[in-house]
C-alpha cells in the first residue's frame, strides 16, 4: 500500500517513473494555511485544527482536524519561522519530545494571528500524514510535477532532440537533468590528461563533451524552480554547471487565505505557461553549438594551472567551499587517480565525486561547486 512515507524521495529514476511518485504525490497533497492559533505540537506530531471532517461524538459534533508527522525538512521550517535554533530542535525531538512540543507551542501561542503555509500529504487511511514544509503564507506553489509536465513540453516545442539522463527526488528539491548528446563539442585540451576515476578511460582518446542543463523546483522552500546549462564530459558522465547562466523564478507571491489551498485554473495555466516558454528559451540558448564552443574555451583557459601541492590546494578549497572532511578525503583520492595534476583535475575530481553520492541534494550541490573549485585551485597554486 502506497503511504505519505514510501512517495517522498528517489535516486537516479527514469523520467517514467519520477512522473508515478510526482503523481502519488499530487493525489496526496494537502496544503494549509492556518494561524497559530490552529497549530498545535502534539508527542512531535503537529495538529491542524479544523482542516478535516468533522467528527459525531457522544458530546456533540467535534471540529475535524488533520495530524502530520512532520519530515526533517519541515522541522528546519518550523525552527526558522518560530526563531528556534535547529539543532536543539532536532536534539529535542532525538531525546525529549516533551519539551518539543512546549517549545513549538511557546511560540506559536505568542502570536496566535500569524500565519503559516503546511504542506502535507494525507493517509488516506485516516491516520497520521507528513508534514513536508512549514512556510510562510506568501509562499507561491510550483508544484513538481507541472514543472516536469510543462518543461517537457518546452523542450518538445522546442524541436531538439534530447535524453532524460536522471532523476532525482528529495524533500528539499527535484533534479532532472536534460541532455543533447547531438548537440557534442570536442574538448581536447581540457581533457588531455584526464583518466577516468570510474573506468580507467581516458579523456585524450574520447575528448567528447555534450551541451545540457538541470531543471529544479523546490516544493519545501529550498529555492526557485531553475534551469541550469550543464556541460557533460562523455568519458567519464562528470557535469560541469555554469550556476552564473541560470534562469529562476522564485516561489514568492501574495498572501494566501486561511484553508486548504486550492489554486484557480487561470493562475496555474499563467504560472506553467512561463515554465514551458523559459524551458523553450533554455533548449535554444545552452543547447547551441556556438554556447558550447564558448564555455568550453572560458573553462579550458582556467583549468591548465599546474597543481604543485595537490593536497594543500585542496585542502584551501575544501575550506572555502565548506567540503566536509569526508568529502575532501574523497576529492583528493579522485584527483590523484584522474592523474590531471592541474586546476581542471581539480574541477573533474570534485564533479566525479559528486556522482558518489548516495545524497542526491549533497550530489547537487557538490557538483554545482566543480568550476568554482578549479578557480579557487588556480588561484591557490598561482
Amino acid at each position: 500500500m502506497t503511504t505519505p512515507d514510501t512517495i517522498l524521495t528517489t535516486r537516479n529514476a527514469t523520467v517514467a517513473d519520477l512522473v508515478a511518485l510526482l503523481q502519488a504525490q499530487h493525489a496526496a497533497k494537502l496544503d494549509v494555511v492556518a494561524p497559530a492559533r490552529h497549530l498545535l505540537a502534539e508527542n512531535g506530531h503537529l495538529r491542524l485544527i479544523g482542516v478535516g471532517e468533522p467528527r459525531l461524538t457522544p458530546d456533540g459534533v467535534t471540529v475535524g482536524e488533520t495530524v502530520l508527522r512532520p519530515t526533517a525538512t519541515a522541522d528546519a521550517g518550523i525552527a526558522d519561522k518560530l526563531g528556534i535554533p535547529l539543532p536543539y530542535l532536532r536534539r529535542l525531538r532525538a531525546e525529549q519530545i516533551g519539551l518539543y512540543d512546549a517549545n513549538v507551542n511557546t511560540w506559536l501561542a505568542d502570536y496566535p494571528d500569524r500565519r503559516f503555509l503546511v504542506r502535507g500529504l494525507h493517509n488516506p487511511d485516516g491516520g497520521t500524514g507528513v508534514a513536508r514544509a512549514f512556510l510562510s503564507d506568501s509562499y507561491r506553489m510550483v508544484d513538481n510535477l507541472d514543472v516536469l509536465m510543462a518543461g517537457l513540453e518546452g523542450i518538445r516545442s522546442a524541436g531538439v532532440p534530447v535524453d532524460i539522463a536522471s532523476c532525482d527526488l528529495t524533500e528539499r528539491r527535484m533534479y532532472v537533468k536534460v541532455r543533447a548528446p547531438q548537440v557534442a563539442e570536442y574538448a581536447p585540451d581540457l581533457l588531455a590528461g584526464y583518466r577516468s576515476p570510474f573506468t580507467g578511460a581516458r579523456g585524450a582518446d574520447n575528448p567528447v563533451v555534450f551541451a545540457g542543463f538541470v531543471v529544479s523546483n523546490s516544493e519545501t522552500g529550498h529555492g526557485s524552480f531553475s534551469l541550469t546549462p550543464q556541460l557533460t564530459v562523455q568519458v567519464c558522465d562528470n557535469g560541469m554547471t555554469l550556476t552564473k547562466d541560470a534562469v529562476r523564478e522564485v516561489h514568492l507571491g501574495g498572501r494566501l487565505s486561511d484553508g486548504v489551498v486550492r489554486w484557480s485554473a487561470d493562475t496555474q495555466d499563467a504560472v506553467l505557461d512561463l515554465v514551458v516558454k523559459q524551458a523553450r528559451d533554455a533548449v535554444a540558448t545552452f543547447l547551441d553549438h556556438g554556447y558550447v564552443r564558448a564555455k568550453l574555451a572560458e573553462i579550458t583557459r582556467a583549468a591548465g594551472v599546474a597543481i604543485s601541492d595537490p593536497a594543500a590546494t585542496l585542502e584551501h578549497v575544501g575550506k572555502a567551499l565548506r567540503f566536509t572532511t569526508e568529502q575532501q578525503a574523497t576529492i583528493l583520492a579522485h584527483f590523484i587517480s584522474g592523474s590531471d595534476i592541474t586546476s581542471g583535475g581539480v574541477l573533474h575530481a570534485v564533479t566525479s565525486v559528486a556522482q558518489t553520492l548516495a545524497d542526491a541534494d549533497a550530489a547537487h550541490d557538490l557538483e554545482r561547486q566543480g568550476l568554482r573549485a578549479m578557480t579557487l585551485a588556480a588561484a591557490h597554486a598561482a
